[in-house]
């Protein structure tokens, strides 16, 4: 099978005044995305996550290396057919209208739904659009011109979603809903690659993470693998009496880290002493992953 995306040995040089070295943005990195797969590329700002995002969607031309989508080499114009790519700041033509747009990315595309109106509607609506379909985007909120940004790229009905910071400008519902909308698109077959500073809904979604750091690609695979060690649990209660192990926290929680096998004579532990459970969850995350990964650099 034809990786969706292929990058092998990418570098890319950004030349800088005469007094000042030219800086390295990318250096040579190499990853593989199936098809179907949910890719997470996270890093610190200036470590080379929108610059090879560029050099995929061909707004620039690295200095070596090569990358592919879907086989085709992406200084050809056919590698970007079936693309849904969204900035981090789309630049929408303000004198336009959501409905307006979506309807040019259709003629883009060569899609021809039997009906395009309805079809790009459906879309706005699923984005919450739906009200300002036919205004123009002149005075839209960040928030509500990321999600006509996110809606242009879906209605395409792409093989391949590439988002730069898809959750930027929105509120917490607003990411609740692009989440789902995302993960029902992953559901479907399709391909993403994303960036994100919320880890936390990154990790909601991606079945893969790459950490890059100063334009170099430190560590690709799954969140517990990024951490390494046996997986543990956080394990949050509150109750009067002091279960050995467990660290007092304010207003009389407790919590401890636990694995996973013994888990269960903790829950009965807490039972016994009458503690009220308030949560469980994995201790592992990809906030932890990247700040080793920064902070051990």
């Amino acid at each position: 099978m034809t990786a969706a995306i292929s990058i092998a040995g990418l570098r890319k040089t950004y030349p800088r005044s005469w007094a000042s070295p030219p800086f390295e943005a990318l250096k040579g990195i190499s990853l593989s995305v199936d098809e179907g797969e949910v890719f997470g590329f996270i890093g610190p700002n200036g470590a080379g996550k929108s610059t090879a995002i560029k050099i995929l969607t061909g707004v620039m031309y690295p200095n070596a290396g090569s990358a592919t989508l879907f086989g085709v080499d992406v200084v050809q114009p056919e590698a970007r057919r079936g693309l849904g790519y969204v900035p981090e700041n789309p630049s929408l033509p303000d004198y336009l209208t959501p409905l307006e747009i979506l309807g040019m990315g259709l003629n883009l595309h060569g899609r021809k739904p039997a009906s395009p109106g309805a079809h790009c509607l459906r879309w706005l609506e699923r984005f919450g659009l739906g009200e300002v379909a036919n205004k123009v985007v002149r005075g839209f909120s960040k928030g509500m011109a990321q999600r006509t940004a996110l809606a242009h790229a879906l209605a395409v009905e792409p093989r391949l979603l590439i988002l730069d910071e898809p959750l930027s400008g929105l509120d917490p519902i607003g990411r609740r809903d692009v989440i789902d909308i995302l993960s029902e698109y992953h559901r479907q077959g399709g391909t993403i690659f994303l960036t994100s500073h919320v880890l936390h809904d990154v990790e909601r979604l991606a079945d893969r993470f790459g950490l890059i750091h100063k334009g170099e690609l430190r560590a690709v695979r799954a969140p517990a693998e990024l951490v390494g060690g046996e997986e543990k649990v956080l394990v949050r209660s509150q109750g009067e009496v002091a279960i050995a192990g467990m660290i007092a926290e304010s207003g009389g929680r407790w919590v401890v880290e636990v694995t996973r096998t013994h888990l269960w004579p903790t829950l009965r532990a807490l039972d016994q002493a009458g503690h009220v459970l308030i949560e469980i969850k994995p201790a592992l995350s990809l906030e932890t992953a990247f700040l080793q990964v920064v902070k051990g650099d």
